[in-house]
């Protein structure tokens, strides 16, 4: 049954409606229902962002309701209360009006915004939301979050103090991992969780004890210490990290790294990133700085060094205004030994060349200008001075570089046109410098048609050096001029085919490259920044053999290619198949560092194929094949198997003749139910030995995750390191273990997938 207010006074309702509930034998199913109208809001009165809407109407049920109209309602048998987003549950209550105040007995059962409460006894103002609960369970609806307490005190309708009690993220009554506090704060309005003297445990074991705890309540950033990770170091050493993030904002964080190494001393790190908009646009960057004060175990180069290392990585991008932008990238190490001895990654532990640069950009409407300075440094492998092809050469310096490009295409009845220069200063501690000054117009005159294209290009490539004098000799003055004509054309045929049981079509494409330049003697032009080009397919098509403006190739050749590809009814591309060589008739006369010609006819062959196999096979290959010699020069095969998510099987080969011979595997795999297996190896067969390797295991849960696993890798010629990590990912709540597992797998093995994906 379903009551209104009626508009006769509150005494005479009251004692009418208790005299029809009693003597009605209202079936247990039955309810009476009486909505209440809303108490006027107190003026100036403070919500918090949750706040129930105070003028909304309390409705209150119960199989029986007896009390005093506008002031108290006793609410027996099955009694329930709702209010805007609360709505309460239990065997009986009292409802006071006045107050807009609930106290319930019995089965209480409490739903405020999502969050879902149970309990003995629950006292709540249905305006302020501010009340207690004893007893009580509660499970949160933002990150399913679950515990039980001696009680619950709430503070407001964000806010709840959770008295001697647990948290979990884990579902169930019997959770795998849980947290126990005297004190735990839910602020779901700050969107944060704090407790005071806190137990983790883990399969009812204690793990891990703090005097104070904080965390997300759904995952997001915020500030506070992270959970420390012991570890090993590229040599071995132990190490203790103990990581605090501070959330400065939503476009900026700060991490700091305080690292004990036990034979070296403390280590400070600082990892910085930040992005934002400006009125000139849009900026962004990241800084990281390591410094090791006083290293204990470190024996400098020469004896007066310092034992201080340290390391700087940073790289900033902003736009000044819509045309006009500017960054750095500038990394630097204190010395040579610094990547063997805290490297923990492959990529770092090889980096060797390291870049300072500044440089600013600005756009024109078909134009485009970028000055830049640039320096290195250069780690010098420690087995270099008695290995010479351990050496790392040091790149020169520019001080600075201009660059300007300029194109504009089909113009004056379909000619294309663009023009390149560079002024670049050249700068090297023991090798001659100079100032090089770089032209090339060009202008092509593309002719397309449905099936067939066919571009005629003309350009000159100017140089002007301005060399140092050497030895007390004078500078000396060189310039070239050299022009090219190339004439690139290409056939466009299609058809239907059949690949793999589905109907695509198929494109057969001839296309031939011929380029005319003649020979000009440049042996006395020094070579600042250039080399030989890498033989590929994107190199075939171009007009010079050689990288940089230091050397123009002669020539006169013709580059001769088929490609082949199957598309289906989208128009993507499922698989490509690809032919080319070079012809040459003439010899190439100019050399980097020889004036021996090459008197080859024509080059290697190039072969590539890649596509899908099928919808759960990919695959890439190239190989470049000399008919002179009946033998590969070079050649590379990549399979990727992915049947299912989580499921991943990588397998390569790299071959450079003379130089190296690779194999190299991956996967990730489940081993048997919630247990997965990842691991890689890459395996040189030319020198019998083992690169790196990453082998670990991963077991899912629904609420955590544990990993574990060593790597090893090459720091130098003749040193690796062998890490080794493990790691219980609790979600939701915090990571603890040794070592970093997650990115070495994710950075190892291609295709990897997170197993608690989202977190």
């Amino acid at each position: 049954m379903r009551w209104l207010l009626p508009p006769t006074p509150s005494h005479r309702w009251a004692t009418a409606l208790t005299a029809i509930v009693t003597a009605s034998a209202v079936p247990s199913y039955a309810q009476t229902q009486v909505l209440v109208p809303a108490q006027a809001p107190v003026p100036g009165k403070q919500r918090a962002p949750r706040m129930e809407d105070v003028n909304a109407p309390t409705v209150v049920k119960a199989e029986e309701i007896n009390g005093r109209p506008e002031r108290e309602l006793n609410l027996v048998r099955d009694a329930e209360i709702v209010k805007d987003q609360t709505r309460v549950q239990s065997d009986s209550a009292c409802f006071r009006q006045v107050e807009n105040e609930v106290e319930a007995d019995g089965n209480v059962k409490i739903w405020r915004f999502g969050d879902y409460f149970t309990g003995d006894q629950l006292k709540l103002n249905m305006d302020s939301g501010k009340g207690y609960m004893l007893n009580p369970t509660y499970k949160m609806e933002a990150n399913n979050a679950q515990g039980k307490a001696e009680r619950i005190n709430f503070i407001n309708a964000d806010e709840a103090q959770v008295i001697n009690g647990t948290y979990s993220t884990c579902q169930g009554s019997d959770p795998d991992w849980y947290l126990r506090s005297n004190t735990l704060n839910l602020d779901s309005g700050r969107d944060v969780g704090t407790a005071g003297q806190t137990v983790i445990y883990f399969k009812d074991v204690p793990i891990l004890g703090t005097p104070a705890l904080s965390f997300s309540l759904s995952g997001a950033r915020r500030s506070g210490w992270l959970s420390p990770t012991p570890g090993f170091g590229s040599k071995g050493e132990a190490e203790l990290l103990v990581p605090y993030y501070v959330n400065i904002a939503p476009n900026r964080d700060l991490t700091l790294y305080p690292k004990v190494i036990l034979r070296r001393g403390l280590q400070m790190g600082a990892k910085g990133r930040y992005m934002g908009e400006t009125d000139g646009g849009l900026y962004a960057g990241e800084t990281y700085l390591e410094y090791l004060p006083h290293d204990k175990k470190y024996v400098p180069a020469s004896p007066g060094d310092s034992t201080d290392r340290w390391t700087v990585k940073s790289v900033h991008k902003q736009a000044l205004s819509e045309d006009w932008s500017y960054g750095w990238n500038v990394r630097a190490s204190s010395d040579n030994n610094y990547p063997n001895d805290f490297s923990k990654t492959v990529s770092s532990s090889t980096e060797r060349q390291l870049l300072r640069e500044l440089r600013t950009d600005y756009h024109g409407e078909f134009w485009t200008l970028t000055a830049r300075v640039q320096k290195y440094q250069v780690l010098q492998d420690p087995e270099a001075a008695t290995d010479s092809s351990l050496f790392v050469s040091r790149p020169y310096d520019r001080l600075p570089a201009i660059n300007f490009h300029a194109a504009q295409y089909d113009v004056l009845g379909g000619f294309d046109w663009a023009f390149d220069s560079e002024l670049t200063r050249f700068h090297h501690p023991t090798l001659l410098n100079g100032t090089r000054l770089v032209g090339i117009p060009q202008l092509s005159y593309p002719i397309i048609g449905p099936s067939y294209f066919i571009t005629p290009k003309v350009m000159l490539n100017a140089a002007s050096y301005q060399l140092d004098g050497q030895s007390g000799g004078g500078s000396k003055n060189l310039s070239r001029a050299i022009p090219t004509v190339s004439i690139d054309s290409g056939l466009v045929f299609e058809r239907d085919a059949n690949y793999l049981g589905k109907e695509m079509t198929q494109t057969l494409e001839p296309r031939l490259f011929y380029v005319r330049t003649p020979y000009r003697d440049q042996t006395q032009f020094p070579t600042f920044d250039t080399d030989a080009a890498t033989f590929n397919f994107s190199q075939i098509f171009s007009e010079n053999r050689f990288v940089g403006s230091d050397r123009i190739g002669d020539a006169n050749q013709l580059t001769a290619a088929l490609v082949s590809r199957f598309l289906d009814s989208s128009g993507a591309e499922q698989l490509r198949l690809s032919f080319g060589q070079r012809f040459y008739f003439d010899d190439q006369r100019v050399q980097l560092d020889s004036s021996t010609p090459v008197v080859d006819a024509h080059s290697d062959i190039l072969l590539a194929a890649s596509g899908r196999i099928s919808e759960h096979w990919t695959f890439d290959s190239a190989v470049q094949y000399n008919p002179s010699e009946s033998q590969v020069s070079s050649q590379s095969y990549t399979f990727q198997w992915t049947p299912a998510q989580k499921k991943v099987l990588n397998l390569g080969y790299r071959y450079l003749r003379n130089s190296f011979k690779n194999i190299e595997l991956s996967s990730q795999w489940p081993l048997f139910k919630r247990w997965y297996g990842v691991g890689r190896v890459s395996y040189s067969a030319q020198d019998k030995k083992i690169l790196e390797s990453l082998i670990g295991l991963e077991y899912s849960h629904d609420c955590w995750v544990f990993r574990m696993g060593a790597q090893r890798f090459v720091t130098t010629s003749t040193k690796a390191s062998t890490p080794i990590f493990f790691q219980l990912e609790l979600n939701g709540l915090s990571h603890l273990g040794v070592g970093s597992p997650l990115d070495a797998m994710k950075n190892s093995i291609p295709g990897y997938q997170r197993l608690n994906e989202g977190r």
